[in-house]
């Protein structure tokens, strides 16, 4: 099939898009004591200079002593911090492209580093880093309101800065998804509930707080799963209607675009229909969402990581839905971690260029 819904502009709020490409965020360690360089600035003008319509970063910590587990991951605060990522952005619009910061907080996560510790206490919903294991203890109530505070004023910086959007990162097991799920949220206050929408109550304070700050007209995204790093195989939203119940707490808090992250994307959500996370959560909410998982490659994410290549793949049934309107823009992130020139090549029809994806790339900001 022609590439060419992939290729049509999107508009919503203040975000305008040339197409429906987005990078999506991937962890680079190349920003030393959390700064990023002038190598990590042309590394996303690259994306940029080659039709990437909006490129999501890498996670970013807010100000939270243990809001990540890598000395090296970028930081969104702090004086050094963010002139950093003012020449981000720069670089960014000098390619016409356009850019949104995912702001993050990994929560009760193991460090990656064995020789690095985070300068203070970890934080999660219960002290638990999964379903019966401890890590840390739970946030006391002045420590969630300084998390949410932190997420709000990383948003208005990103703002400030001449970002184009902002996203929370609330997916894959970390902080906002470890309030999300009852494996590892067992509070008994107003953080805490047997329902997963009351569950949803810190991510909905954020998203309340973030709006805030940046206004009615900012774009805010929210990266979501069912899946865990913990668990691949949980689920949030068993039906339908316990998604409904979710997502549209997180609509009705400030959420403008849900980032439906799942392993593969064309896998269904749900028995009875064809539809896969973004598509039911386009349908559910009204509102619009991005779709991501294995685009673009025959191997999903998390084999990678164990050394397995992945090779180019058909792109025809990601067009297939996407001209059915199930989605509205489409996260590639291997595929393009690989190379910066691949959202070009699909374009300009170059498919025999494109190329297999090897982990050795993540060693490299190419």
């Amino acid at each position: 099939m022609a590439a060419d819904a992939l290729f049509q502009p999107f508009a919503f709020k203040g975000l305008n898009l040339k197409n429906r490409i987005v990078m999506a965020p991937m962890t680079r360690s190349f920003s030393p004591g959390g700064v990023p360089t002038e190598e990590v600035a042309q590394y996303y003008k690259r994306r940029a200079a080659a039709e990437v319509g909006l490129i999501v970063s890498e996670g970013t910590g807010v100000n939270r002593p243990a809001s990540l587990n890598d000395p090296n991951v970028p930081r969104f605060h702090g004086d050094k911090e963010l002139a950093g990522w003012k020449r981000v952005i720069e670089a960014v619009h000098e390619a016409h492209g356009a850019m949104a910061p995912q702001l993050w907080h990994v929560g009760a996560v193991k460090t990656r580093d064995p020789e690095w510790t985070p300068p203070g206490p970890y934080d999660s919903p219960s002290g638990l880093s999964r379903p019966g294991k401890q890590f840390g203890e739970a946030m006391t109530d002045a420590e969630v309101a300084d998390a949410i505070s932190a997420f709000a004023e990383a948003a208005k910086a990103a703002k400030d800065l001449g970002f184009e959007a902002v996203e929370l990162h609330g997916a894959h097991g970390y902080l906002i998804d470890q309030f999300f799920w009852e494996g590892t949220n067992v509070r008994e206050d107003a953080y805490g509930s047997k329902e997963l929408p009351g569950r949803a109550r810190f991510a909905a304070d954020i998203l309340r707080a973030v709006r805030k700050a940046v206004g009615p007209d900012y774009p805010v995204i929210i990266r979501i799963s069912q899946w865990k790093q913990q668990d691949y195989e949980v689920k949030l939203a068993h039906d339908p209607k316990a998604m409904e119940a979710w997502l549209g707490a997180l609509v009705d808090a400030g959420a403008d675009i849900l980032h439906c992250s799942q392993r593969r994307f064309w896998e269904p959500e749900f028995e009875g229909s064809d539809l896969n996370f973004a598509g039911w959560a386009k349908k559910l909410t009204g509102v619009p969402t991005i779709t991501v998982g294995s685009v673009g490659l025959s191997g999903e994410f998390i084999a990678s990581w164990g050394g397995e290549q992945s090779q180019p793949a058909s792109l025809d049934e990601l067009l297939r839905r996407l001209e059915r309107g199930d989605f509205d823009l489409v996260g590639v992130g291997r595929a393009l971690l690989q190379d910066p020139e691949w959202a070009l090549k699909v374009k300009e029809g170059r498919t025999g260029e494109l190329m297999s994806y090897d982990r050795a790339a993540l060693a490299t900001l190419s």
